[in-house]
Order: C-alpha cells, then sequence, then structure tokens
C-alpha cells in the first residue's frame, strides 16, 4: 500500500501542506472515536477527481467502511460533498443517509485548512444501524467531535507547532475531561472518575476546578515544574504525569478554540500505574545487573592478581607460564562482565573488547619478535551469552599464534597475525590468520593436546554451537575459521558469521 507521502505527491501536495496532513493523522484517532465514525482524507487531483489519502475507523462503534479505500479516486456526483466542502469550507451535513450494503450510513465533510488555504477534505462516516438513545457519554464525545471538526475546518486543529501525539499518548476510551472556559470540569467520563479516584479523590469531579484541585491532590515537598497547572487548567496543550496516593495518570490537554473563541479544554487521561511500576522495576533490575557485572569484574581482576601473585613466587618456568596464561583468560572474560557494567542491557560493542584482546594478546609475544595484531572488520553489537565465550576462544587463538606461531626469530621482520570479523544473515565469521611456522605434520584437532586447543574447540562447538577449522595459511602459517549462529537477525543490523584465524597449536 502506498504511504501518505506518495499519494500526496499524485495530487500535488509538498512542504508545508504535507508536514500538516502528517500531524493530523497522527491525532485523528481521537477524531474518529468521538465522532464514533469512519474517516477517510480525500484530496483533489490536478487533472480532476479526488484520491483517498488514507483512512481510519473508529475503535468506539462499528465501522461503516467494511474495505479500505486508500488510494482510490472519485469523480462524478461522488465528489459533490467533498467539493462544496472545499469551495464553502464549512463542514457540510447536507443529505439524507446512504445505504451501503445494507447498513445505513450517515456522510459529513469537513474541510482540512492550514495557512488559509484548504488542502484537503475529510469524509466522517457513521454507522446508524446500531443507533441508540444516546448518552451522557455519547453526547459529550459528539459535541467534543463537533468542536474538534470546526478547529480543523479553521486551521486549529492539529496546534500550529506542536509535536504530533505520542503513541503512548491517552485515548479517548481511556478516560475523558470536558473543562469549561473558567477550567471546571463539565463532564467527567467513569474512567477518568476513577483515575481521579486513585489519585485520592473523594469527592464529585464535576463542577471543580481541576488546575487546584489536581495539585492539591499532588502536594509534595518536592520543587514541581508549572506543566502540571497548565495542564490540568486547560490553558495550552501539554502532556504531563500527576502521581499521589501510589498511583500514576498521565493527563493530555487539548485546548478548545471555536470560532476564535475560547470554548474550554478537553483532557485525555490514563492510568499508568502498573505500567509505571513495571518500568520502576525493570530499571531496578537493570542497575542491580549491572552491579552484578561490575563486582564479578572486580572479584574476576582479585583471582587475576592473586594468580599472577603466585607466579611470580614461582621458579619452575612452566608452572609459571601456566600461572600467567590463567592470568590472561580471567582477564578476558572480567572484560566482558566490565563492559556490560556500562551498558542498560545484556549487549556489548564486541568491537571494543576485540581491541582490547588484541592489545592484551600482543604485550606477550616475544619482544625479539614483537607483532601487533590487526583487527578488521566489525563484530557489532553481540550478546553477553556470545561475547564471553568469543572473548576468551580470541585470547587463546592469538595467544597461541604469537607465542608458538610467531615467536621464533625469523617471524621478527615481516610476522603478521590478522583477525577479520564479518557479520552476515543470523551468522558472525571470525577469521585468525598468522605468517608462523604453521601447523606439525599430521596435526588433528579433535587429537589435540593443547589446552588453549581444547578451550577454543570446547567453546565453539558446545558452548556457541559454531563451526572451527583449523588448516595451513597458503603461502606459510595457520588460518583458523570460527563460525558463529546469532539466532534471529535484527533488522536494524546483519546477523552475525564468525570467522577466526590463529596459528600453530600451543
Amino acid at each position: 500500500m502506498p504511504s501518505l507521502s506518495d499519494l500526496a505527491r499524485r495530487a500535488g501536495l509538498k512542504g508545508a501542506d504535507l508536514d500538516w496532513l502528517h500531524a493530523l493523522l497522527s491525532d485523528w484517532q481521537l477524531l474518529a472515536d468521538l465522532s464514533f465514525a469512519d474517516l477517510v482524507l480525500w484530496a483533489p487531483l490536478p487533472e480532476g477527481g479526488w484520491l483517498s489519502l488514507a483512512q481510519m475507523r473508529p475503535t468506539t462503534a462499528p465501522t461503516a467502511l467494511a474495505d479500505d479505500v486508500v488510494g482510490m479516486i472519485r469523480s462524478g456526483k461522488g465528489q459533490l460533498p467533498l467539493v462544496m466542502a472545499m469551495e464553502e469550507r464549512r463542514i457540510c451535513r447536507e443529505g439524507d443517509p446512504e445505504w451501503t450494503r445494507g447498513i445505513p450510513v450517515r456522510h459529513e465533510t469537513i474541510p482540512v485548512v492550514t495557512h488559509e488555504r484548504v488542502v484537503a477534505v475529510i469524509e466522517r462516516s457513521t454507522n446508524l444501524s446500531a443507533a441508540r438513545t444516546p448518552s451522557r457519554l455519547d453526547l459529550a464525545y459528539l459535541r467534543a467531535a463537533d468542536d474538534l471538526a470546526r478547529m480543523i475546518a479553521a486551521g486549529m486543529f492539529p496546534s500550529p507547532g506542536e509535536e504530533p501525539a505520542l503513541v503512548r499518548s491517552p485515548r479517548v476510551g481511556d478516560g475523558l475531561l470536558r473543562l469549561s472556559k473558567s477550567g471546571r470540569v463539565a463532564y467527567a467520563s467513569p474512567n477518568a472518575l476513577s483515575a481521579y479516584r486513585r489519585l485520592g479523590l473523594t469527592a464529585d469531579l464535576v463542577g471543580k476546578q481541576l488546575g487546584p484541585l489536581t495539585a492539591k491532590l499532588c502536594a509534595t515537598r518536592e520543587a514541581r515544574d508549572d506543566s502540571l497547572m497548565v495542564a490540568a487548567s486547560g490553558r495550552a496543550h501539554a502532556e504531563t504525569e500527576v502521581e499521589s496516593n501510589g498511583a500514576v495518570v498521565q493527563l493530555r490537554t487539548i485546548p478548545l478554540v471555536v470560532d476564535g473563541t475560547r470554548a474550554g479544554a478537553l483532557i485525555l487521561l490514563r492510568d499508568v500505574t502498573e505500567l509505571r511500576h513495571r518500568e520502576r522495576e525493570l530499571i531496578s533490575k537493570d542497575a542491580t545487573i549491572r552491579e552484578i557485572h561490575h563486582r564479578v569484574k572486580n572479584n574476576l581482576q582479585t583471582v587475576a592478581a592473586l594468580l599472577r601473585l603466585q607466579a611470580r613466587r614461582l621458579q619452575a618456568p612452566e608452572a609459571k607460564f601456566a600461572l600467567e596464561e590463567a592470568v590472561r583468560r580471567v582477564g578476558s572474560i572480567a572484560m566482558v562482565h566490565e563492559t556490560l557494567s556500562h551498558v542498560p542491557d545484556e549487549v556489548v560493542d564486541f568491537d571494543e573488547i576485540a581491541g582490547r584482546v588484541a592489545m592484551m594478546a600482543g604485550e606477550v609475544s616475544a619482544p625479539e619478535a614483537r607483532v601487533t595484531p590487526t583487527l578488521l572488520g566489525e563484530f557489532g553489537q553481540l550478546s553477553a551469552a556470545i561475547a564471553t565465550p568469543l572473548a576468551l576462544v580470541l585470547t587463546e587463538l592469538m595467544q597461541n599464534a604469537l607465542q608458538h606461531g610467531l615467536s621464533g626469530a625469523n617471524h621478527a621482520a615481516d610476522g603478521f597475525l590478522e583477525v577479520a570479523a564479518r557479520r552476515g544473515p543470523g551468522t558472525l565469521s571470525v577469521t585468525v590468520t598468522d605468517n608462523g611456522v604453521g601447523l606439525p605434520p599430521e596435526f588433528d584437532l579433535d587429537s589435540a593436546s593443547s589446552l588453549g586447543l581444547q578451550i577454543v574447540r570446547a567453546l565453539v562447538l558446545t558452548e556457541l554451537d559454531g563451526r572451527l577449522e583449523i588448516a595451513p595459511r597458503p603461502g606459510g602459517g595457520t588460518r583458523v575459521l570460527v563460525e558463529l549462529p546469532l539466532g534471529e537477525p535484527d533488522k536494524n543490523e546483519p546477523s552475525p558469521q564468525a570467522g577466526l584465524v590463529a596459528s600453530g597449536p600451543g
């Protein structure tokens, strides 16, 4: 289905006119619900006829239009009500109800005015099959709908310069208050009254000055901005939240200006107590999780410091080397937890971690053959479940390449270690390549006795459910490929494929 912008271009609408229609459509669910009617936005075509730009059905009444009409063109006699509304710049209600598929439907047309020009026309269609004696709520809704329609025809709604209504703003069915010119409550829907009861109101709302009443309910020692009084008094377009008595109520104010005269205001409100409670719980849990990651990082660094201290006291080279390897393994895991302690969710930018792992690995290469690992490509965002074992895999592969494949004096001048990452739909591939001494004859990964390779194999195949290949590099050296599944691909970022390359086993 074509977008509003695409259809508007066919009708010659652009710039400020198109922006006005976007703002109107972001909020016209309000008019549909108050009117108990379907809305269709029509725009005249340069070559003649009218093009349907958008459509909205009510949530408060049965629809009058079962079929989608967006993109349809109306011509002939059917366009006369639209032409009349546009030329006369008034709301047209002439004519008897029409029967559509056995349903009586009443049509009205409302000119959409901006910058003193009619740029489109709204057709409002009401299903009369469910007509009944209107209740006080129905009458309040219809009166408010009539005022909004007159404001649209006068170019006063949506409010010039007002930001489009937020998706999570209150809707008509959540609660509605009608304020008089003086700011007193003229009508309160049952849901609106219930919301104020949760705030601590014990009397009736009707007849009360809403601004002072709301301020009294929310009396607190803490400083409060003016948004509450502005919203509750109905003086200006505003959205705010009221918190009292353990409840939270969201308010949205729409001042009504009819025929150039202030006619009070509509206030939509919604009880968001449970929603805010869940959000606060999530924030608290996030903070707790980050604190846990921070403490785990501190504990791992303490363990690393103890292992390092123990290594310095040992004389046996093999034992000292083993403890130093353990320090680096613990350190790579601590890096992930340190990063997780600074992010709001369990997702990290692994490129930063990979850079730190490469720097740490470069420090252990032999002084006579100092090689700085080179990183290519991007790892992107990875979950903690993948980042932690992958950091350890990278540590082992780079450390193995530097200590065994590139440790000889012959590689001091031209040795290189390259780590290349490539993300694809649902996968991450990382390749670690070096030009070291290469693999020993008859090398078999499944039977390799190296602890480092055993760790890599276990992590890649078992924990990460990936694929691991270690093979000679053409021209000398070793190439290691790791491919990891990343689950469901992110729409905003291709899913990963991982490949790593490292040097000979150690």
